[in-house]
């Protein structure tokens, strides 16, 4: 079953790169996220966003 949010390690794995990073992505407004009590999560659709967002402007 795939997952409809992520949680900040599971999206970092995912997109390959460091937690670090991730959060940059998130302060930037470039990865969308949301907090579910204290965990901070990210939809499973963001990540593609944020693909397209780099590819678009790797152009």
């Amino acid at each position: 079953m795939t997952s409809l949010a992520l949680s900040v390690e599971e999206a970092a794995a995912q997109l390959r790169v460091s937690r670090w990073t991730l959060y940059k992505f998130i302060r930037s407004g470039q990865l969308k996220s949301f907090k579910a009590g204290r965990r901070r999560l990210i939809p499973a659709s963001a990540l593609n966003d944020l693909v397209d967002l780099l590819m678009e402007e790797a152009a």
